[in-house]
């Protein structure tokens, strides 16, 4: 069974957000959270794909998921692209 692990991120007034999680299908799980269907903690936000990754089962990807929850220097790294993910997202709507 195909897996990912994620990373969302999301910008407050004066901090930048992040989540981990894990799923199968991580286009189908963000559309989840940016419609208030998904965790609790990211409800009510805009939230952007920083990071993904694949595993072949479940277990190991919700062993990364637990890992990654704990590296916060790796998830505030991936917090700073959020701007540029989000010009470059506008970019795309555009044309």
């Amino acid at each position: 069974m195909d897996c990912f692990v994620y990373v969302l991120g999301s910008r407050a007034e004066t901090r930048h957000l992040t989540y981990v999680g894990w799923t199968n299908d991580v286009m189908r799980r963000l559309k989840q959270h940016n419609t208030g269907k998904g965790a609790r903690t990211t409800r009510g936000r805009a939230w952007v794909l920083l990071h993904s990754e694949w595993f072949p089962t479940r277990r190991a990807a919700m062993s990364r998921e637990w890992h990654l929850k704990r590296d916060r220097k790796f998830r505030k790294k991936l917090a700073l692209t959020i701007k540029d993910k989000r010009a470059a997202r506008r970019m795309t709507m555009r044309a």
